[in-house]
């Protein structure tokens, strides 16, 4: 789990977002191997998404912050400049949800995609948009990490072709 946060880095607020997405990871059954902080810079961010990946420890990586409009949000170009494979669909849910709660949430720039065995998800920097999003996205992620891990799902709606 990583926040991207300027004024989280430099200790001038309080990181809610990475605390309570470790908190909601947790319950649904998830280990969390490593929480980290970063100021929004591209290339720790990428660097940090690569190591991650590369070390073979996790199935899935959520980021939260660093999702906007503004000149220094570059989440998502750094994860785009990480992954191998997009996947769309759980970004654009994540904004579909979330517009129906506050037109704002299209506002986000948030990509998901895959490197090697992978998921890399970017979610918004807000509490209240973490909460919300992994609400939505909790029924999703254990089938699509065992798809891309080449596993039967857990549901057993789809299999891997």
């Amino acid at each position: 789990m990583i926040t991207v946060s300027d004024k989280g880095f430099r200790g001038e607020r309080q990181d809610e977002s990475g605390p309570l997405l470790c908190q909601l990871v947790t319950e649904m059954g998830a280990k969390v191997v490593s929480t980290h902080l970063l100021p929004d810079e591209q290339e720790q961010i990428t660097s940090l998404l690569s190591c991650l990946v590369d070390g073979g420890e996790a199935d899935l990586i959520l980021t939260t912050g660093g999702t906007g409009p503004s000149p220094r949000d570059v989440t998502p170009e750094a994860t785009r400049s990480v992954i191998e494979r997009e996947m769309p669909g759980l970004a654009e849910l994540l904004r579909w949800d979330g517009y129906q709660r506050t037109p704002f949430a299209v506002l986000s720039r948030g990509v998901c995609g895959i490197r090697g065995k992978t998921l890399i998800l970017n979610l918004p920097g807000s509490p209240k948009a973490v909460r919300e999003g992994m609400e939505v996205l909790t029924p999703l992620l254990p089938s699509a990490i065992a798809l891309i891990k080449d596993e039967t799902p857990l549901d057993g709606l789809c299999s891997p072709q």
